[in-house]
């Protein structure tokens, strides 16, 4: 299969501190790469390297099957951190600066740019009056110019409200879907990730430990079946060992989750009720990308509106 981005052994020194160590992986054309990891997981750091925004300290990638990055990197479009536009200009007016800072010619491209992300119709507005989502769909639209092949995006949905992360959502998916440009994405807020993402790889301390398709999370996911009971430690106690239950986890809010075969619900219950544990509510749950991920980390929660 024709890969976009393709890292070899990639790793970041920062004085005594390892930020990126050893990464292999692998970015196929039209894929949406979901990055996962916590604060200082490494996510950014990686990202900085793949645009050539910062030098490995060892290993070597390649762009589009080809190792001549300069030339590779003109087919790149970024947004690392907060869009880097000017407050007391309008969106046009910032496209038109960058549009030139980057050499380009087709001046049409900006109109076109600027009704796929949505701000065909803000007029003379000023950038330092857009909401925190139109600045993000203009930090998209400057990544966008010159039409790039492979779009790296460094945490684009975080700090938006509910309107705005769907504008963006929905925004990357055209991209996607009508262009069949390559996403490299990465994001604290799983939950969409995981509606936008193909592929997903999860980053701890630097170390690129899992890469799979969403596909490959939905058959490996386990079916668990969530409970409320009067007494958590003592349902532990009583559930441990049962033939069928391959893990029980106890959720922040005191709910338990018992992973494995669901069709165990009635004999759960029923050992449950037998030990004097009041079974409030017992409900099958599909494990997606965030309690995979959540438990893959041990378990702990993590912080979805935090900038890494």
């Amino acid at each position: 299969m024709e890969y976009v981005l393709k890292t070899n052994e990639i790793s970041k020194q920062y004085g005594d501190k390892l930020a990126v160590n050893g990464v292999n992986m692998i970015v196929h054309k039209g894929d949406i790469y979901g990055l996962v990891g916590e604060n200082g997981a490494g996510k950014t750091t990686l990202m900085r390297i793949i645009a050539g925004m910062a030098l490995p300290t060892t290993g070597k990638l390649e762009l589009f099957e080809s190792d001549d990055l300069d030339n590779a990197r003109r087919k790149v479009g970024v947004l690392i951190e907060s869009p880097a536009v000017f407050l007391n200009m309008t969106a046009r007016e910032n496209l038109i600066y960058f549009h030139i800072l980057m050499g380009l010619e087709d001046l049409k491209q900006i109109d076109d740019v600027l009704e796929t992300v949505g701000l065909h119709h803000v007029g003379r507005k000023k950038v330092k009056n857009y909401s925190l989502g139109m600045k993000q769909r203009l930090g998209i639209a400057i990544a966008l110019l010159g039409n790039p092949d492979f779009l790296i995006l460094d945490e684009p949905i975080n700090g938006l409200d509910v309107s705005g992360v769907k504008e963006v959502r929905d925004l990357l998916l055209k991209i996607n879907e009508d262009f069949g440009t390559t996403i490299l994405i990465s994001s604290h807020i799983l939950s969409e990730l995981s509606r936008i993402a193909n592929r997903f790889g999860i980053i701890r301390g630097g170390v690129l430990e899992e890469e799979f398709t969403a596909e490959e999370l939905k058959r490996c996911s386990s079916n668990c079946l969530e409970m409320s009971v009067s007494n958590v430690e003592l349902s532990k106690q009583i559930l441990n060992g049962l033939q069928g239950i391959t893990d029980i986890q106890e959720t922040s809010n005191g709910m338990l989750r018992i992973f494995g075969d669901v069709y165990l619900a009635g004999n759960i219950n029923r050992r449950l009720v037998e030990n004097g544990v009041d079974v409030d509510r017992l409900q099958p749950v599909k494990e997606d990308l965030e309690s995979y991920y959540l438990k893959k980390n041990g378990g702990q929660e993590h912080d979805s509106t935090t900038k890494s």
